[in-house]
């Protein structure tokens, strides 16, 4: 990462992580800051940042050489896939540094320059991310932005963009609003210009629920295409009160479903245009499509027992993993997080699952173990540092012959 204080690096940098670690890279982030915090303290004043103060650059300049090494160590010996070295990294010299140690270990770099000018989305970062960061915990907050102001002065003097001639790198400006790219080459670079050219910071809900009780839920059957149970017809008309009492512009919410009828059939009462996406569509099932558990143990018990031994990496025969869905959820996260209006989303089990375990970091081999309950809907709002989450049962309007609690989720 590269680039001034307040302009978004360590919110980028976490995102990167959080999609590449979902689409199954192992991946690592290595905070300067924190290396700085650890090792010096955290209450250090905006002077400890000047470039004419010795004993301040020194000592940054040693807990960047121990992040950079941690990190060199993580890739060569522990396994690491990507690693994402976190810092201003604002001048040429320290560039040249990182790129000369990476490369003598034998690692592609790639740089990403977070570079943007606006003084309100500036200002907005410096109050709603730097003031709640260790560095000023119990400090007053106009004393504190007045002293990180002065932090990016500091800064401001040395920095020194990226030039053509330091390898391949990505240039993000305005806030997400404008990408540069130079002598990206790679699967894995080709995939960041993608999702960063999507990446936003507009704050909005997005909401996640399973569609309605289906008939196949209250049988205790997998798969199939069957329709809702009239406590899953209830369950529609309430989740568009819901959407209704969130969102009454009936314009402003994106609204995707899978392409199967009981999804399909959950978002007809709520009276806006929805998107049918097969990407959405529960996990295949194969030659199991339509039995139950019980039948596919006394039927299939090897398949039944391979299931339970890794549940995430298990394909049904002629059927899906949850590996699969979410190499055929890849599109449907980018589109989410380029949509800048409330989403919400009506899916199935496995495909909410995996859309969750994205937007909470939540570790694949977790992801088929997720309680994700019928009638509820998941309300997530993304940001700087993750995803606030609340949960949203509207069970309340279910007839008293609602069959819902009795069969797990799969």
């Amino acid at each position: 990462m590269v680039g001034l204080p307040a302009r978004g690096k360590s919110y980028t940098a976490r995102r990167i992580e959080r999609y590449l670690s979902w689409l199954g890279y192992r991946t690592g982030v290595f905070n300067v800051g924190e290396y700085r915090r650890a090792r010096v303290g955290s209450h250090v004043p905006h002077s400890f940042f000047d470039p004419d103060n010795p004993q301040g650059d020194e000592a940054r300049k040693v807990v960047a050489m121990a992040a950079l090494e941690d990190m060199v160590h993580w890739l060569k010996d522990e396994g690491g896939q990507v690693a994402i070295y976190d810092a201003t990294n604002s001048t040429r010299a320290r560039r040249t540094m990182v790129r000369a140690r990476c490369e003598q270990a034998g690692f592609q770099v790639l740089f990403i320059e977070m570079s943007c000018d606006d003084p309100n989305v500036i200002e907005a970062n410096i109050r709603s991310t730097k003031l709640s960061s260790p560095d000023y915990e119990n400090t007053d907050p106009d004393e504190a932005v007045a002293d990180f102001r002065a932090r990016i002065a500091h800064y401001e003097r040395v920095y020194e963009p990226i030039g053509e001639d330091e390898g391949a790198y990505l240039r993000v400006t305005g806030a997400g609003r404008g990408l540069m790219v130079s002598q990206v080459d790679g699967y894995i670079a080709a995939r960041l210009v993608f999702f960063l050219m999507n990446l936003h910071l507009t704050e909005r809900p997005i909401w996640l629920t399973r569609h309605g009780e289906s008939v196949y839920n209250t049988n205790g059957l997998i798969g199939g295409d069957p329709d809702l149970t009239p406590d899953g017809n209830l369950y529609a008309h309430s989740l568009a009160d819901f959407l209704d009492d969130r969102c009454p512009d009936r314009s402003g919410v994106v609204i995707y479903t899978s392409s199967l009828r009981r999804a399909v059939q959950t978002a007809a009462p709520l009276g806006r245009r929805s998107w049918p996406w097969r990407a959405l569509d529960e996990i295949d099932a194969g030659v199991c499509d339509g039995m139950s558990y019980e039948q596919i143990q006394e039927q299939l018990p090897e398949e039944y027992a391979a299931r339970k031994r890794d549940k995430f990496h298990y394909r049904y025969p002629r059927g899906e993993s949850y590996q699969d869905i979410i190499f055929r959820l890849d599109p449907v996260i980018i589109e989410l997080e380029r949509t800048r209006k409330p989403v919400l989303v009506i899916a199935h089990n496995a495909v909410v699952r995996a859309l969750y375990s994205y937007f909470q970091g939540v570790p694949r081999d977790r992801c088929p173990h997720l309680p994700i309950p019928l009638h509820t809907v998941l309300e997530l709002k993304p940001h700087a540092y993750g995803c606030h989450e609340v949960r949203v049962p509207l069970e309340p309007q279910l007839g008293a012959g609602s069959t819902m609690s009795r069969h797990p989720p799969s």
